[in-house]
């Protein structure tokens, strides 16, 4: 299903070249540099509008079942720095007691992530763009492990906002060249270009804010695509079967609902054609440089997003796939060309994927696993079988940039487990969905009250050992 899918999205842009066949790859780069875009609520309905994402997936291998531990920013993100599941980092919302960067701050949660392991291993690394909710340039506070910091605080509308440079407060205005990923792109453009020039390897996050509410485009963009609408795929307006209690009481979508949609899909469409093509310009400037054959380019996002399926107004948190289940692209450094891997991965395991590449050491407290056998075609014995997704009740303060004011469009808490063939979830009201994604890939029929009884009290068990795994304790988790 998923070759089908990534075969349709390449054909229906002409432009990008068909993906070359497989080449045998048996070993990466040493040490390779490493560029990571990661972009914020970026759904797989947008890879059709970047090309120059797709000409990365050709390059390159794509991950077909890689998920997020929650779909939610500041968990996701979380999860991403440590390569720990979110009950083990304890950053479960956005705000307040139980999330956000003052309490990943206060839990010493800076103190062992990427960005300490690489700068260990005698990397020279840089963060762009959005770091953790909560984080304001004003604070002035660098994280350890990073050479070269420039994040901001909320900076959604991508003008008028504030970057904390290296410990330095610089406002920036509403001209066109203020448009925040423009900025990004280019202090991206000149780390590398610095970098290039310089013996040690280097690490370089671009953490954009878009398509994030309120979607943005760039100036030059916001006219592109007209009259185009959201997707009707089978999963839009509709809910599933026997669905669970918060989501069975949804009414249609009215026209007004519909008519809304359309106007966001087409500017999140617009808002990712300044990524896309910052991603072009990063590679160009590796081969400009000199540095493209030993660097590792790693494009991913914080979290899936849902507008209009499942009658789901535009939003995220649920255990679809439209909300867990994201783009992973890696390409060159020896990255096997044309792939598409279907083994589980999660963004626990960007970690340790980037501290093996760079020599350094994986700390034991790590959940995730590399997934650097899987860039050469290769697939561990004992992979995993099961992925893990934890949620908690929303954050309720309007100031949080995920506040849905409609609580219906978002579920309980919950915790889910995404296999290579279905979808196993339970939430806290008691309610549970398990979705045979094989013969129901659009998760419309929850067959979760059929299920026989010894099959589950072997989900349940399986799903609280991944809830309260730590370490290398995970990676022995098996799920049938």
């Amino acid at each position: 299903m998923l070759a089908r899918l990534l075969s349709a999205l390449l054909l229906s842009a002409p432009d990008v070249p068909s993906p070359p066949p497989p080449t045998p790859v048996t070993s990466l780069t040493d040490r390779p540099n490493i560029v990571f875009v990661l972009v914020d609520d970026l759904s797989e309905n947008l890879l059709p509008y970047m090309p120059e994402v797709r000409r990365l997936q050709a390059d390159g291998t794509s991950f077909g079942n890689y998920t997020v531990t929650d779909s939610l920013c500041c968990p996701s993100r979380a999860s991403i720095l440590t390569g720990r599941y979110p009950h083990n980092t304890g950053i479960v919302k956005n705000h307040g007691s139980d999330g956000g960067f003052l309490l990943f701050r206060s839990r010493g949660g800076e103190k062992s992530t990427i960005a300490t392991d690489l700068r260990r291993a005698g990397y020279r690394t840089a963060f762009l763009g959005k770091y953790l909710n909560e984080y304001q340039p004003a604070m002035r506070h660098v994280p350890p492990g990073w050479d070269v910091w420039a994040a901001g605080g909320d900076a959604y509308a991508h003008v008028d906002y504030a970057l904390n440079e290296n410990g330095t407060v610089r406002r920036y205005g509403s001209r066109p060249q203020d448009y925040l990923t423009d900025v990004l792109a280019a202090k991206a453009r000149d780390f590398i270009t610095s970098a290039a020039a310089r013996p040690e390897p280097f690490f370089v996050e671009v953490s954009t804010y878009n398509p994030h509410l309120p979607y943005p485009p760039a100036p030059r963009d916001a006219d592109s695509f007209p009259g185009l609408t959201a997707p009707r795929g089978p999963a839009y307006g509709k809910v599933p079967k026997n669905a669970p209690a918060w989501l069975a009481p949804h009414s249609p979508l009215t026209p007004a609902q519909i008519a809304h949609m359309d106007r966001g899909f087409r500017k999140r469409v617009q808002s990712v054609q300044s990524i896309d093509r910052m991603l072009g310009d990063l590679r160009a400037t590796l081969e400009r440089t000199g540095a493209a054959a030993r660097t590792l380019v790693v494009f991913s996002s914080d979290n899936g997003y849902h507008l209009g399926e499942y009658r789901l107004n535009p939003g995220k948190q649920t255990a679809f796939d439209t909300d867990v289940k994201v783009p992973l692209i890696a390409a060159g450094a020896g990255v096997r060309a044309g792939q598409v891997v279907d083994a589980l991965a999660e963004n626990i395991d960007l970690r340790p994927t980037f501290a093996e590449l760079a020599g350094a050491r994986v700390p034991a407290e790590v959940d995730g696993r590399s997934l650097a056998p899987l860039l050469t075609g290769g697939v561990p014995v004992g992979w995993r079988s099961g992925a893990l997704v934890e949620h908690s009740d929303p954050a309720a303060d309007p100031a949080d940039p995920d506040y849905q004011g409609v609580s219906e469009n978002v579920p309980p808490s919950y915790r889910a487990m995404r296999t290579g063939r279905f979808t196993y979830v339970e939430y806290a009201d008691g309610s549970r969905e398990y979705y045979d994604r094989v013969t129901d890939p659009h998760q419309l029929l929850n067959l979760a009250d059929g299920l026989d009884p010894e099959r589950r009290t072997d989900l349940h068990a399986a799903l609280h050992d991944l809830a309260t795994c730590s370490g290398t304790a995970c990676h022995a988790v098996t799920v049938r």
